[in-house]
C-alpha cells in the first residue's frame, strides 16, 4: 500500500515548496528598508522615495537562504582572523603618503594619498571632476601603476581626452578598463594589484547578482563596500567620482560617505576659470581644506596663490568694499566683500547676498540698524564675495558691517586695511581663531593695518599696525575716515 510521506517532510526537502523570498522597497535618500511600499519613507521623511527590489537568492551548504551578493562579497574579501593587540603593541611609525603631483591636492587630502585609502569626490556635471583624476592619473604612473576604470566613456574617447590634456599616452603604467560589471573590475584590480585605482563613476557600476539598476540604493552601496574591502586588503588607493543631486548632495545613501575615508567636493561655476576642491571629511587630515584650481585649454592648473584670485585693486578701491581674511581649514584667504545699499521701491526691502550666509546677512543688518543707528529697515541691501568664493564663518561679520556701513554713506575704507573680527548681537566685536595666521596672509600681500578685536590676545607682527576695538562703533570709525 502506497503511504503519502507527512506534509512537513515535504516542506522541508522539496525546494520548490520553500518559501519564495518577497521583495522589499527601498529609500533611494537614507536607504532605508521596508516590506512595503509606502508613500513616505518613515525613516527620513521623503516623500516618493521607495523602489522595490528583489533580491536573487540562493542556498547555502547548510540549508539556510541567503542572497549571492552576500556569498559573493564573502568571498572576495575573506579576511583572515586577527587577534587583539594592545595600543603599546601597534607601530607609531607616521604613515606612508604618495604625493599626486599636485600641491593643492595633496593639501586637501592631508598631506598625499594614504596607501589603501578610499576617497570619494563629488561636483557637478562638467565641472572637471574626471579632467582631475585624469590628470592625477597621469602624474603618478610616473612612480606607480594606476588603473583608470571609465564607466561613462570607451577606451578611445579616454584617449582623445588624454591627448589633449597633455597625458603621456604611451605610459606603461596608466592601464584604462572600460568596464561597468562590478564583477570584471573587482578581478582586474585582484590580479592587477595597482597601487592607485580610479572609478568614474560609482552610479554606474553594478552587481550582476543584485536585480536593482545601476545607481540605485542597494548597487551604490554593495558596490562601494566591495572596492573597500579590496583597498584595505591590497593597501591599494581608491578615489571614486560620485554624482550629485540637485540640491548638491552626493547621490545614493548617506551611509556612502560613511564607507569612504575622505569625502571631497569639487565646487565651481561653470562658467567661471577657478574651480574649488574643498574636503568636508578626511580621516587623515584636517577638514574643510580648500585647493584651488585654474581651468585653462589644456586642463586644470593649480594655484599656488589663491588670495590675489579672490582680491581686487587694494590701491583703488571702491565705496562699499571692504578686505577680510577668511580661512578654509588651515589656509588663509584675503577676500574683498562689495556691499550695495540703496533706497527701496517696494514696502518690504530686499536683502541678498552671495558667497556669504543669508541668515549672517539679516543679523547684521538688524544690528547696524539697532547698535548703530543706520535705517537699513527702509534699504535694500546687496552683499557679495569677489571671485566666487563662499564665505561663511564668523570672522569676516565685521567685515560685511563696514561695507555695508561704506556703501551707506559713500565712503572709502581706509587704504590698505583689514578688518577681522566678529559681531554680537549686543555689538560687541568678539575673538576669532588663528588670529595670527590671518594677520600674517595679510602682510604678504601688503596690507599695513588691521582691524581686530581687543578681547584677545594680539600678536606681533612685524610691519602691521593693529587697531584693537571693542564695539562695533569703535571698529566703523577706524574704518572709515572722517575726510571720507
Amino acid at each position: 500500500m502506497f503511504l503519502a510521506p507527512p506534509i512537513n517532510s515535504t516542506l522541508k526537502h522539496n525546494p520548490i515548496m520553500a518559501k519564495q523570498p518577497r521583495s522589499i522597497y527601498v529609500c533611494n535618500e537614507c536607504g532605508g528598508e521596508s516590506s512595503q511600499w509606502f508613500g513616505k519613507c518613515s525613516a527620513c521623511g521623503t516623500f516618493n522615495s521607495m523602489v522595490e527590489q528583489l533580491p536573487t537568492m540562493t542556498k547555502a551548504a547548510s540549508g539556510r537562504i541567503v542572497s549571492r551578493a552576500t556569498v559573493q562579497t564573502n568571498q572576495i574579501s575573506a579576511p583572515q582572523s586577527r587577534a587583539a593587540v594592545t595600543l603599546p603593541e601597534i607601530s607609531d611609525s607616521e604613515e606612508q603618503r604618495w604625493s599626486s603631483g599636485y600641491g593643492e591636492f595633496d593639501r586637501v587630502l592631508g598631506g598625499g594619498i594614504v596607501p589603501g585609502s578610499l576617497v570619494l569626490i563629488g561636483g557637478d556635471p562638467g565641472i572637471g571632476k574626471s579632467t582631475l583624476l585624469l590628470q592625477t592619473a597621469n602624474e603618478l604612473a610616473k612612480h606607480y601603476r594606476v588603473l583608470y576604470v571609465c564607466g561613462e566613456e570607451s577606451g578611445k574617447q579616454i584617449k582623445l581626452r588624454a591627448g589633449r590634456l597633455g597625458v603621456d599616452c604611451q605610459s606603461p603604467n596608466l592601464y584604462i578598463l572600460a568596464e561597468t560589471d562590478m564583477d570584471d573590475v573587482v578581478q582586474e584590480i585582484t590580479s592587477l594589484k595597482p597601487h592607485v585605482a580610479i572609478i568614474d563613476s560609482i552610479q554606474t557600476v553594478y552587481l550582476p547578482s543584485l536585480t536593482s539598476a545601476a545607481g540605485s540604493v542597494a548597487q551604490v552601496r554593495e558596490c562601494t563596500a566591495s572596492l573597500m574591502q579590496i583597498a584595505k586588503r591590497q593597501d591599494t588607493s581608491m578615489f571614486l567620482v560620485g554624482h550629485v543631486t540637485k540640491e548638491g548632495a552626493i547621490a545614493g545613501p548617506k551611509v556612502l560617505e560613511h564607507l569612504v575615508d575622505t569625502v571631497l567636493y569639487f565646487e565651481g561655476d561653470r562658467f567661471a576659470v577657478h574651480r574649488l576642491l574643498r574636503s568636508v571629511k578626511n580621516r587623515f587630515g584636517a577638514t574643510h581644506e580648500l585647493g584651488v584650481f585654474e581651468m585653462v585649454d589644456k586642463g586644470l592648473v593649480e594655484v599656488t596663490n589663491p588670495s590675489q584670485l579672490f582680491l581686487g585693486n587694494i590701491d583703488d578701491q571702491s565705496p562699499g568694499t571692504s578686505i577680510v581674511v577668511a580661512c578654509e581649514g588651515t589656509r588663509p584667504l584675503v577676500v574683498e566683500l562689495q556691499a550695495l545699499v540703496s533706497p527701496t521701491s517696494y514696502p518690504s526691502p530686499r536683502r541678498a547676498g552671495t558667497g556669504i550666509d543669508y541668515n549672517r546677512l539679516v543679523q547684521i543688518l538688524a544690528v547696524l540698524e539697532k547698535r548703530v543707528g543706520i535705517p537699513l529697515s527702509k534699504l535694500d541691501a546687496y552683499l557679495s564675495v569677489a571671485g566666487g568664493l563662499n564665505v561663511n564663518e564668523p570672522a569676516v561679520d565685521l567685515g560685511m558691517a563696514i561695507a555695508i556701513v561704506a556703501s551707506f554713506r559713500d565712503r572709502t575704507v581706509a587704504p590698505h586695511t583689514v578688518a577681522i573680527g566678529e559681531v554680537g548681537l549686543g555689538g560687541q566685536i568678539r575673538s576669532v581663531s588663528q588670529l595670527e595666521l590671518r594677520l600674517k596672509e595679510a602682510v604678504k600681500l601688503g596690507f599695513k593695518r588691521a582691524i581686530v578685536p581687543k578681547s584677545q590676545s594680539l600678536p606681533t607682527i612685524p610691519g602691521l599696525e593693529l587697531v584693537p576695538v571693542a564695539k562695533l562703533l569703535d571698529a566703523i570709525i577706524a574704518a572709515l575716515p572722517a575726510d571720507g
